[in-house]
């Protein structure tokens, strides 16, 4: 028998991180316990009196999930870049590690996993809205091993362990843990500092997911009849990359009365999707709540925290290079 103290008790794996320091606040907010695994690669932005277990995921055991009745995956490789500098960190962390961590949970009583998933599995399309059953054709070692998280957390659920995959679409916005190598947050960083935006290639589409909808779409998760399992896509809307240069240079230019530029290049890429979310507003409950001009406004109103927008830590492929150097030197000494 679960308690309704324990029923409140959630445990986020990388919670430390860009989405997990906006959304444990909320968890707080809507009356649960939220306490963080983390190796605090990117520090510790989290409110004061928030357990922080700094911890390498892989090395957790079930005693780490007893008591918990959730847990939040939002650990691992975060991004194609750092996906493909190392490739075999990224099918352990991405692929491995959340199978391992559903089956110590599961064994350990938690009653629902939660994973982050990515709309990157889906690879390219070509003027096709994909929902949840669509073909997943990524060629790239981060979107494959976000499918073979998903599927590897999957094969454990059953009538007591309850599932839900989050295909997130790009998340951009403010975060007490910021970042500047999100697509958005990238145009209004070059906006800012600049004076102009670059596009590297303006016909492929994004869906975006703006951090206020991200966090939303996780209080749903948390808070659904524990019969609800599945993938579920989860973005704020769909855009072309020529979309959101217009729209982050209409939105800076309106904020600041500064004349921002657009340098578009066109670069090939091979990631084009666009996505429904028609399965998470029926299930759900989800409803998009921020369009790109509210994401560049939520920016721009939290712009004199940001400091150097340059700094190492607001870039997570930049970080990770050091972690990885060190590790390289470490193991010479």
């Amino acid at each position: 028998m679960i308690s309704n103290s324990q029923k409140k008790r959630i445990l986020i794996g990388g919670g430390a991180g860009y989405i997990g320091s906006a959304l444990v606040p909320a968890l707080l907010e809507n009356g649960y316990s939220a306490d963080v695994i983390d190796l605090l690669w990117f520090g510790n932005h989290l409110p004061n009196g928030v357990k922080v277990i700094q911890k390498d995921l892989i090395k957790c055991t079930i005693e780490d999930f007893e008591g918990y009745d959730q847990f939040i995956f939002l650990a691992g490789l975060s991004n194609d870049p750092m996906a493909e500098y190392n490739p075999v960190a990224n099918f352990i962390y991405n692929g491995a590690l959340p199978s391992f961590l559903a089956f110590e949970a599961k064994r350990a009583g938690v009653k629902r996993f939660i994973y982050a998933s990515s709309c990157s599995v889906y690879g390219y399309t070509v003027d096709k809205l994909y929902d949840e059953n669509s073909p997943t054709t990524c060629a790239y070692p981060y979107g494959i091993s976000k499918l073979q998280g998903e599927r590897g957390v999957f094969q454990l659920q059953d009538e007591n362990f309850s599932v839900i995959a989050l295909r997130q679409g790009t998340v951009s916005g403010f975060s007490p843990r910021m970042r500047m190598d999100l697509v958005v947050n990238s145009m209004f960083k070059s906006a800012m500092t600049e004076g102009k935006i670059k596009i590297n290639n303006p016909t492929i589409w994004r869906p975006i997911l703006g951090i206020g909808d991200a966090v939303n779409m996780y209080l749903r998760a948390v808070q659904a009849d524990r019969a609800i399992n599945g993938v579920f896509n989860v973005m704020s809307d769909n855009y072309t990359v020529g979309q959101l240069g217009d729209l982050v240079k209409l939105e800076v230019e309106n904020l600041t009365g500064k004349k921002i530029g657009l340098e578009v290049n066109n670069i090939q890429d091979y990631r084009n999707y666009k996505v429904s979310t028609d399965k998470a507003k029926t299930h759900l409950g989800f409803q998009s709540q921020y369009l790109a001009k509210d994401i560049v406004t939520d920016l721009y109103e939290h712009k004199d925290q940001f400091g150097n927008y340059e700094k190492d830590e607001y870039f997570n492929i930049k970080i990770f290079k050091k972690i990885e150097m060190e590790r390289v030197h470490l193991s010479f000494l």
